[in-house]
């Protein structure tokens, strides 16, 4: 399965592993393609978290900030094989730092409330999808630019 077909699972199953009349799973697609395309700058934001040269030191940053926070178990299910544990835009808050919302929400034109609820909803199907093998590869999920690419492609054909 390639990167881009990962991204795409992760966008039209919202982070979830199917699972008949589970909860959430009607928003799928048109719901995150939507936030997305609403906020492209949200694009941008994604790819630098989760981008090997990005500031927060990419996957493997946000896993060491996640654990910190006491999230660990959240983020290794994302990562892992089973289903996604939600969090909160609060825990979000919690594990990125109160400055580094407010510096996102700044750049996405909303308050650091919506910042941390819209991250809560995009990070764990992204993730999940981006680490189809069940662990996070060794040298990272590559530089911002190409996430930014396949994640702009997605915007395009929608």
């Amino acid at each position: 399965m390639g990167l881009l077909d990962s991204v795409l699972g992760a966008v039209m199953n919202k982070g979830q592993q199917p699972q008949p009349g589970a909860a959430g799973s009607e928003a799928g697609l048109g719901g995150i393609i939507g936030m997305l395309a609403s906020n492209p700058q949200l694009v941008q934001v994604v790819t630098g978290m989760l981008g090997n040269d990005g500031q927060h030191g990419g996957l493997g940053g946000l896993v060491s900030k996640f654990e910190q926070a006491g999230l660990g178990g959240a983020i290794s299910s994302w990562i892992g094989g089973g289903p996604n544990q939600a969090v909160s835009g609060d825990q979000i808050t919690s594990a990125l730092g109160s400055g580094t919302v407010s510096d996102i929400a700044a750049r996405l034109g909303v308050n650091p409330d919506e910042a941390a609820g819209q991250l809560s909803q995009l990070l764990p199907g992204i993730i999940n999808h981006l680490t189809p093998e069940g662990h996070a590869p060794a040298q990272g999920l590559g530089n911002s630019g190409d996430l930014m690419g396949m994640l702009g492609g997605l915007l395009k054909g929608r």
